[in-house]
């Protein structure tokens, strides 16, 4: 772009006839990044984006005034810079604020505020775990419904003692696998009511922070307390009372697990699902046990101690095997979850 000047330029006597004068066209330098960086194509990396700004404006020293500070301290002389006045007074250096971490934002301070509440752990929002509970429920179902003349039967045989052994009926292994399936069903309920309690009343924090590792812990000691109180069912039975009660007596505990796993299914879904309070659903296990230990020892009675003056006997028979080892269950998982309680 050109501009014409009209100017006429006289030199001496000589006068220059008016002519056209070019003069170059003023180029627009920029004065802020933002322009250099409008200029440039949207794909520009970064790297050209800071070329591009170097380029035009260059980095310049910077030098500080060597001019003496007026505003000196009083009962000393002026013109002294800040450096030359060695050592400085302590009430120069230090200020009202000067122990406040605040104060030097260069030194590592620790976390100011309140730490926000973490959200409680649900089952309803863990999707492996709701994954097995549906898995397990289907399952229950399908298996209930096929073997549905053998829960009546048992229902049946709990108030009904055969006149001999012999009469009593046998089971399928169809029926034999459906009540091992519903022992480990058992056991994983019964592992997630205990999640729920150790979160709710022992400590939110744990060492373990998995859910899935605390439930496999707790399982697993479900399951071995039901393993280890049949082995010793079976030792003391066949010993006093022979093989073919111990054997009856095996089915009958089979069956009372079964029962148990289908009675608690509702709780654990009621606590998981739809915000059932802890404190209820606790109390509902404890009816549910005492409705099952109910039914073991008048099974017992029915089974061993079905003569005159063997109510004694009953009563030590039941709390040895069965008060005593889930006292002692009971004991161990409350010692487990304060172990794995995080103590500050």
């Amino acid at each position: 772009m050109t501009i014409k000047d009209s100017t006429i330029v006289a030199t001496g006597d000589n006068v220059v006839l008016p002519e056209t004068v070019t003069e170059p066209a003023k180029t627009f330098k920029p004065r802020h990044p933002y322009q250099i960086l409008r200029t440039l194509p949207k794909n520009a990396t970064p790297a050209q984006q800071d070329s591009a700004i170097q380029a035009v404006f260059q980095p310049k020293e910077v030098r500080y005034s060597e001019r003496p500070d007026t505003l000196h301290l009083p009962g000393y002389g002026k013109g002294k810079s800040a450096l030359e006045i060695t050592p400085l007074p302590k009430y120069y250096k230090e200020s009202f604020f000067a122990g406040d971490s605040l104060f030097h934002p260069e030194r590592s301070a620790g976390r100011y505020g309140m730490a926000g509440d973490t959200v409680p752990y649900t089952v309803r929002g863990d999707s492996g775990m709701s994954l097995i509970l549906l898995i397990g429920f289907i399952t229950m179902v399908i298996s209930a419904s096929g073997s549905r003349s053998f829960i009546l039967k048992q229902l049946k045989s709990l108030f009904y003692v055969p006149k001999n052994l012999s009469s009593a009926f046998s089971e399928t292994s169809a029926e034999m696998r459906f009540q091992l399936f519903m022992v480990l069903l058992t056991s994983l309920l019964y592992s997630i009511i205990f999640l729920y309690y150790c979160t709710r009343y022992v400590s939110d924090t744990l060492i373990i922070d998995s859910h899935y590792h605390l439930t496999a812990i707790f399982l697993g000691m479900t399951l071995t307390y039901f393993i280890v109180k049949t082995i010793m069912s079976m030792a003391v039975n066949r010993t006093f009372f022979g093989i073919k009660k111990s054997l009856q007596w095996l089915k009958v505990s089979f069956f009372l697990i079964t029962s148990e796993g289908m009675l608690l299914f509702p709780v654990v879904l009621l606590l998981s699902f739809f915000n059932m309070n802890v404190k209820s659903a606790l109390i509902s296990v404890l009816i549910i046990l005492f409705l099952v230990k109910s039914l073991t020892f008048f099974k017992s009675y029915l089974i061993f101690f079905h003569r005159k003056g063997f109510f004694l006997q009953n009563i030590l028979y039941f709390c040895a095997l069965e008060i005593v080892p889930l006292a002692a269950f009971w004991g161990f998982v409350d010692m487990m979850s304060n172990y794995l309680k995080i103590n500050f």
